[in-house]
């Protein structure tokens, strides 16, 4: 069967092929296109499929591989994948453009697919392939977050004075937090419409099922887990090699990811443990130094600057930056606990990744995080917001030596069998065969 994938980001297998800059953001998506390639070199035929991979570009990629507007497609070294590149501005998703559909249609009567398979609802490609390909039984689209749920969820309780102020940053890039909870609702409804026009979704959580339902009840739901990056299949966390009372969150660039509820919880939680640090992976919105970080503030880092001041934080919380995969690792595994408190999650892999590794875990009862972890069995859940039942979770992370080992032993477990690539890729097989056939 012939399946064209419609991906978020360009695969590091194709970058490096092209000799460009690549990230390992959606590292699980290499894993299935690895096995693929190892099927195909080990039988001839990669497990029956001849896959298609599609992917946006700017104008600096696009300029590098050297390549005109309608030259942009390869077959990529010995797997003899078939990659085509199409313009999109990832920067601004919430914009909608309608040239895109023709270029997705040059990529399918190219490329001839039986089906296509989107991963991902959050950018406009989904829709604009969705309505391009105009096959709903042949689609199937991948759930990973819904920006519909998320537009809701997106103040997670932030003061209405720091809702409503923009800074420079935000005025002169009309992204202040209002602007950015509308750009994911504009993007909510494209993804209703997307959702809408097709007739097969795969996700992993109850509350996806539950929400895509609500969406489209007539479209068939195909559960299926994700493979985590390779990185994390391997090591294992230990307590005594941990640093002691290390906080570890990976992402907190945006209100919806729940930074300011960890900072508005740590009072409590150093008033037993003086020693605590947190520390933050992901894009530094909190960098105050020169003339030009303050221009470039925005007003969640301004108030998380603020809470770090007037709550006593300061030298209890240090931003890491973007991290690969094995820095992440490396980190997850000195941190005493990892916490997820954002106000809304689907399946997030940072806290699937923190479970194959054994970290003890805290996160906010949310969205499908249950799906994920059972409360006291393989981590601690708490209220959503509630800071101090947060507090809480984390003290008797600490205080609680070997029921937390167990609980971490617990969510392992749960992890490699949930994330095994073996059986997640024999799944995905069944449901493309279910599809074409």
């Amino acid at each position: 069967m012939k399946v064209l994938w419609l991906c978020n980001i360009m695969l590091p297998a194709i970058a490096q092929e092209l000799e460009l800059p690549y990230s390992n953001r959606e590292g699980w998506l290499t894993g299935i296109y690895e096995r693929i390639c190892r099927e195909k070199k080990r039988n001839g035929n990669g497990m029956g499929i001849e896959l298609g991979i599609c992917f946006p570009m700017d104008e600096g990629t696009e300029e590098a591989m050297g390549r005109q507007e309608k030259q942009r497609e390869f077959r990529l070294g010995e797997s003899g994948v078939f990659c085509y590149g199409f313009r999109e501005n990832l920067a601004v998703p919430e914009r909608y453009d309608a040239g895109l559909e023709e270029r997705l249609k040059e990529i399918l009567e190219d490329f001839k697919p039986d089906m296509v398979h989107i991963f991902g609802t959050e950018f406009p490609h989904t829709l604009a392939m969705v309505r391009a390909f105009g096959r709903p039984e042949r689609t199937l689209v991948g759930i990973q977050g819904l920006c519909s749920a998320c537009a809701e969820a997106y103040m997670a309780d932030l003061p209405e004075r720091v809702v409503r102020r923009k800074t420079f940053r935000d005025w002169l890039r009309k992204d202040g937090i209002l602007q950015q909870q509308e750009k994911f609702r504009i993007r909510g409804e494209r993804e209703k419409e997307a959702l809408g026009k097709t007739s097969h979704i795969t996700g992993r959580t109850e509350f996806d099922r539950r929400e895509t339902e609500k969406i489209n009840g007539q479209a068939k739901y195909h559960f299926m887990n994700e493979t985590m990056r390779p990185a994390f299949y391997s090591g294992r966390w230990k307590a005594e090699e941990c640093v002691p009372y290390s906080i570890f969150l990976s992402q907190g660039d945006y209100p919806l990811k729940g930074f300011h509820y960890v900072l508005r919880a740590l009072p409590e939680i150093l008033r037993s443990y003086p020693r605590v640090c947190v520390y933050v992976a992901g894009a530094d919105v909190m960098r105050n130094e020169s003339v030009m970080d303050k221009i470039k503030i925005s007003s969640y880092g301004k108030y998380l600057l603020e809470l770090i001041g007037t709550l006593g934080l300061e030298g209890h919380v240090k931003a890491l930056g973007k991290l690969s995969a094995d820095e992440m690792k490396e980190r997850l595994l000195k941190s005493s606990v990892f916490i997820c408190p954002s106000s809304l999650e689907n399946s997030p892999n940072s806290l699937g990744e923190a479970m194959l590794l054994g970290v003890p875990a805290v996160a906010a009862d949310t969205g499908g995080i249950p799906s994920m972890l059972e409360n006291g069995k393989e981590g601690l859940l708490y209220e959503p917001g509630n800071v101090k039942m947060l507090a809480g979770c984390v003290l008797r992370t600490w205080e609680e030596k070997e029921e937390t080992a167990q609980r971490a032993a617990a969510a392992r477990t749960r992890a490699l069998a949930a994330h095994d690539g073996e059986r997640n890729f024999k799944r995905l097989l069944a449901i493309y065969e279910e599809i074409v056939q």
